[in-house]
């Protein structure tokens, strides 16, 4: 992702330009110093210069200080995560919007930890180290994404303590520890001492394919623990030992707020949870540990997850014909959106969902309804 800087500091007419720097600046001299200093040091276009006779510049005016991200020999406007540390729980494959973003925090420069379901830990790791995902790990830069660690993770259970029995001597869950977030924010911290970056790309609802109507309590407080309260957790616990700055990212759907037929099971109530909670964590960890959160709402993917809905491949579809742009959405391009959040280009930007769908959250009429063609 980047941008001409260049380019679009031109477009200004002469006499905005002239207007507000006099607005900042106080004066027409501290004008043309001003504009000077700008053309000369970044080679941005510069407010029309006057002679005009004005004060000098105050101490405050001083201090005025342009900063450019461009350089000279730099191209466009780069993403920088190079010496910070991501957290992404909820990678187990090589398909979901997880890995797509593990994979551009590292094309970025991030250091990736992962945090993988415990069922799925020993698969994951096996076609890690047998190079089955060795293609999808390619950065542009055409080296491999490295996973400096991977963690056995539930986001589920907080602590030990509220591990049940039978989950505890489950063979699924045999030959691993610490697994819990308490322990894995603890673990996190033995290991590499803090982290700049938590990555929440984890849901589940066990009875997503029925009707609200149908929704079991015990069916519905599942699909918010595991989907929204799991969020909270994590940052809960993480937070301790985030370096200020940092950020914190989580994935909705569009059906928190529209009504998604067969998107069932609390699963839309997850969700709408998920992005009040991400509003209120914005508040508390902005002012607690200087942490920005935001939410992206991503459109339909097809990933072994989302398979479990039913009829992902018909979400999918309906995307593609009735969203603005009329294109395939890939996993990637959430990827890039969240290494854009989590990077100082985003620093003023928190408490958002961002949708990334190719503007179907737009819409408030299907396209290809039968209605229409009558």
């Amino acid at each position: 992702m980047g941008a001409s800087v260049t380019a679009g500091m031109q477009m200004v007419s002469a006499r905005p330009c002239i207007l507000a720097c006099k607005q900042m600046l106080g004066s027409t001299s501290a004008l043309s110093v001003f504009g000077s200093a700008i053309s000369t040091r970044t080679g941005f276009a510069s407010c029309v210069r006057t002679t005009s006779p004005g004060p000098l510049i105050s101490s405050f005016h001083k201090r005025v200080v342009v900063r450019a991200m461009s350089q000279r020999g730099a191209q466009g406007l780069p993403i920088d995560l190079r010496g910070k540390r991501a957290f992404i729980a909820g990678v187990a494959d090589d398909k979901g919007y997880g890995w797509a973003i593990a994979k551009a925090l590292a094309a970025a420069g991030a250091e990736i930890l992962v945090g993988t379901w415990v069922p799925a830990l020993n698969i994951f790791e096996t076609s890690l180290r047998r190079g089955k995902f060795d293609e999808s790990r390619k950065l542009p830069d055409g080296s491999l994404m490295e996973i400096a660690k991977v963690y056995p993770l539930d986001a589920v259970y907080d602590t030990p303590e509220d591990v049940p029995e039978d989950v505890k001597a489950n063979k699924r869950y045999a030959g691993s520890s610490n697994w819990t977030v308490k322990e894995v924010a603890e673990t996190v911290k033995n290991d590499f001492g803090s982290i700049d970056i938590l990555v929440h790309s984890l849901a589940n609802g066990p009875e997503v394919t029925k009707p609200l109507l149908e929704t079991s309590r015990r069916g519905y407080l599942a699909a918010i623990s595991a989907s929204s309260y799991s969020f909270v957790s994590l940052l809960q616990h993480f937070l301790p030992i985030m370096n200020p700055g940092g950020a914190s990212i989580s994935l909705t759907y569009i059906a928190s707020e529209r009504i998604i037929p067969g998107y069932g099971g609390g699963m839309s109530s997850a969700k709408a949870a998920l992005e009040s909670d991400t509003r209120v964590l914005a508040y508390e960890a902005g002012r607690k540990g200087k942490i920005r959160v935001n939410t992206i709402s991503a459109g339909p993917l097809g990933s072994r997850a989302a398979k479990a809905i039913g009829f992902i491949e018909k979400m999918i579809e309906y995307s593609y014909v009735n969203a603005p742009l009329q294109k395939e959405l890939l996993a990637d391009e959430v990827g890039n959106t969240a290494a854009f959040l989590v990077s100082p280009l985003a620093s003023a930007i928190t408490g958002s969902t961002v949708y990334v769908d190719n503007g179907l959250n737009t819409m408030g009429l299907a396209l290809d309804s039968t209605t229409l063609s009558t």
